[in-house]
């Protein structure tokens, strides 16, 4: 029982790791970008979109299209960062903890 005992106080310390590391994520920013930097997108540690920046000279409007494009491309750059950045704080936070695979945290 001793183990299970230890294994416990892991988790409980994990949980804890684990809320620090979303208060911190909540704080964090990343922007995306495309165009060769025409576009930038910046979104919050969550995701959540929270500034758009579009260089003057694609206010074209037979370019709206394209700048549609490059919206899109730049928020999906700027996600892909966030999910990178969450990966490698949840492998900070569960280190030297065996979790089964699959497993998803938060729960």
């Amino acid at each position: 029982m001793k183990n299970l005992g230890e294994m416990m106080k892991q988790v409980q310390a994990m949980q804890s790791r684990m809320a620090d590391m979303q208060a911190k994520m909540e704080q964090t920013t990343v922007t995306g970008q495309s165009g060769g930097g025409m576009v930038k997108v910046t979104l919050n540690g969550k995701g959540a979109m929270t500034a758009v920046t579009i260089d003057p000279s694609l206010f074209k409007p037979e370019d709206r299209e394209i700048v549609e494009d490059l919206i899109v491309a730049a928020h999906s750059d700027a996600k892909n960062k966030v999910e990178t950045m969450m990966a490698d704080e949840m492998k900070s936070v569960t280190g030297g903890l065996p979790l089964p695979p699959g497993l998803k945290l938060p729960f």
